[in-house]
C-alpha cells in the first residue's frame, strides 16, 4: 500500500478555501468533506483537509491554539510539477483566485519556482527540477 499524507489546515471560509482550491484545477473528496471539513486531491497520495475552527479544534491537544498562517509560517507546502510552463500555469491560477506571491520566482537552471500564500496564508511552492541535473 501507498503512503498518503493528509495535510491539515485551518480555514476561516470554508466555502471560499474550496472555491480556491478547484479554480487551481483540484478536486474536492466528498467521502472526507462536510459543512465543517473539505477533502482536495492533490495527487493520488496528497490530500489538504481543509477545516473549519469546530472541526479543527477536535485534531488539537488542549492547551494548544490554532495558529494564524497569517502571522507564523506553520508549514512549507511544496509541490512538484513536470515543466516550467506547469509552474506558471498554477501560480496564475493561484494568484487569479486570489492568493498572492509569497516570493518572487527563483530560476536556478535545473530548478524553477514560484511561492504563493492561500486565502488563510499557508505558504506554497510549486517548481520543477530536471532529475538529469542531480546526477552530474
Amino acid at each position: 500500500m501507498t503512503t498518503q499524507i493528509f495535510v491539515n489546515m485551518h480555514v476561516k471560509d470554508l466555502t471560499k478555501s474550496t472555491g480556491f482550491f478547484e479554480k487551481l484545477g483540484y478536486k474536492m473528496n466528498p467521502q472526507f468533506s462536510d459543512d465543517k471539513a473539505a477533502c482536495v486531491v492533490i495527487s493520488d497520495s496528497i490530500f489538504a483537509m481543509l477545516h473549519t475552527t469546530p472541526s479543527m479544534d477536535r485534531f488539537i491537544p488542549k492547551g494548544r491554539t490554532i495558529a494564524d498562517a497569517n502571522k507564523q509560517t506553520e508549514v512549507l507546502l511544496a509541490l512538484s510539477t513536470e515543466s516550467k510552463e506547469l509552474v506558471e500555469s498554477t501560480f496564475n491560477k493561484a494568484i487569479a483566485a486570489g492568493g498572492s506571491e509569497a516570493r518572487p520566482a527563483e530560476d536556478h537552471g535545473f530548478m524553477y519556482l514560484r511561492s504563493f500564500s492561500d486565502l488563510d496564508g499557508h505558504l506554497w511552492e510549486v517548481f520543477w527540477f530536471n532529475p538529469e541535473a542531480l546526477q552530474q
